[in-house]
């Protein structure tokens, strides 16, 4: 399978071996960064958020119900200030794509997060 992920999408992610309080195990994962990154065969990286069946009602947390498209099982959310810089190494399995209205609340729960 190729492990060129592209924005939007939802990936397994092999989190092993996490230090201290970083995520640990296989878990979902949204990419974020750019195609042009994503597709370039000299970038082994992506950026991506973490995505957890346990958030908190704050404005950075995205909570993003099941569907066939985006494969997810169950409610998820996803947490935009935890955005990582991972090998796409460490992608195992595409899960779906997350729905254009999710992507943009992200989107705006990103520039909440950064404050830019």
């Amino acid at each position: 399978m190729s492990k060129d992920p592209q924005r939007g999408e939802l990936w397994w992610v092999d989190w092993s071996p996490g230090r201290g309080s970083e995520q640990q195990g296989t878990r979902p994962a949204l990419v974020i960064q750019t195609d042009a990154a994503n597709l370039n065969p000299l970038y082994p990286n992506t950026i991506v958020l973490t995505v957890s069946t346990k958030g908190k009602p704050v404005p950075f947390h995205v909570a993003v119900k099941p569907t066939t498209q985006n494969g997810l099982g169950e409610l998820s959310y996803i947490k935009c200030e935890q955005i990582l810089t991972i090998s796409k190494k460490r992608l195992t399995r595409k899960i779906g794509i997350l729905e254009t209205e999710f992507l943009q609340q992200v989107g705006r729960a990103i520039t909440l997060v950064l404050s830019v």
